[in-house]
């Protein structure tokens, strides 16, 4: 039915001022994905990041709706959706359906970005507008009032393991100027080549949430490092 949107039952999610950790599934072992899920819930992560990817707006295709809807039914953190996709307002009622607690789309992919987000919220989701490396942050001077946060990509989008863009901790100390001008609380995320080093400086940038892949799924202590990171 056309403007018919799913109301899902969100968990209540008590945001305070220390920094948030959301693992990315990208990286974790989909041979074992079962045992990956239940480490995220024993450990002290407090989002679970999923990059859903098409082939069409980045190169590589990652995982649709039934693995979100699959992992949604184990996970007991908030599922924060990135899709890098076209088109991404088509599927807000599928994310929604998911139980996503937020909903990522890129400024790139969204000609009518205002009305993508109001859509996203009218569904009881959090929305996140994602910027591209070569994306500036003026871009969102009409907007960032609209959004509940905003992803910074601090790699190209399209696959794991890339090196960080130093260019990104200037971008979020930028960002994170424009929301202190306007007098908001809006969150900042930074995903892509996240480490103990870069995380250091990106939370000095002002980042609220870091999104980290490779650096957890391929530690040889996850729960460790996912509390080395929530603890700096």
């Amino acid at each position: 039915m056309p403007g018919f949107f799913f109301f899902v039952s969100l968990p209540k999610i008590a945001m305070n001022m220390k920094h948030k950790i959301a693992p990315s599934l990208l990286a974790a072992d989909f041979l074992h994905l079962q045992q990956e899920i239940e480490l995220v819930n024993n450990s002290e992560a407090d989002w679970l990041h999923f990059d859903v990817m098409d082939g069409v707006f980045v190169p590589n295709i990652s995982f649709g709706f039934p693995i979100l809807e699959a992992v949604g039914r184990i996970l007991k953190k908030p599922m924060d959706v990135h899709l890098m996709v076209v088109e991404p307002q088509k599927f807000i009622p599928q994310v929604a359906e998911t139980g996503a607690y937020l909903m990522n789309v890129h400024y790139e992919a969204s000609t009518h970005l205002h009305r993508t987000i109001a859509a996203i919220k009218e569904t009881g989701m959090k929305a996140g507008v994602t910027l591209n490396p070569h994306t500036p942050i003026c871009l969102l001077e009409d907007v960032i009032q609209d959004v509940d946060m905003v992803l910074l990509m601090s790699v190209n989008p399209g696959f794991g393991g890339q090196r960080f863009i130093e260019h990104s901790v200037e971008k979020t100390a930028r960002l994170k100027d424009l929301i202190t001008r306007k007098g908001l609380n809006t969150w900042i995320e930074v995903d892509g080549g996240v480490n103990m080093e870069t995380a250091k400086r990106l939370l000095a940038a002002g980042a609220d949430i870091l999104v980290a892949g490779n650096f957890v799924f391929q530690s040889p202590a996850p729960l460790q490092t996912i509390k080395d990171l929530k603890n700096l």
